[in-house]
């Protein structure tokens, strides 16, 4: 029996396919991907609390109000008003989730939208 050996990835076609991607599409799939990681990492998913992870999941908050706040002027209020809904939810749910909540102004990605109250 002979072993095929593995494909190579065909960079140049990776990288024409992301080239032909608008980049407000990049920063929404980002930004989205963030909010999927971090709703897992909250307990908000089916799975409840089996991948709960309140360190991991301030981590990916604040990241997605970095991008948020950094990207507020190149995407258009269209998709930037859904993502900031978004956004303020994880926020409210991890203030929530924490045994111990943090001040107003000290939750996670408070320093990119101010304090968040429910």
């Amino acid at each position: 029996m002979s072993e095929t050996p593995p494909e190579t990835p065909d960079f140049d076609a990776m990288t024409r396919d992301i080239a032909e991607v608008p980049a407000v599409e990049v920063i929404v799939t980002v930004a989205v991907n963030l909010m999927s990681a971090a709703a897992v990492k909250l307990g908000l998913t089916e799975e409840g609390d089996t991948y709960k992870d309140l360190d991991e999941a301030r981590k990916l908050v604040t990241a997605l109000a970095g991008l948020l706040d950094a990207s507020a002027t190149e995407i258009s209020s269209f998709h930037a008003a859904p993502l900031r809904d978004g956004l303020k939810s994880l926020q409210l749910a991890f203030r929530e989730a924490s045994l111990v909540p943090d001040e107003p102004g000290q939750g996670p990605g408070e320093k990119y939208t101010g304090p968040v109250y429910g």
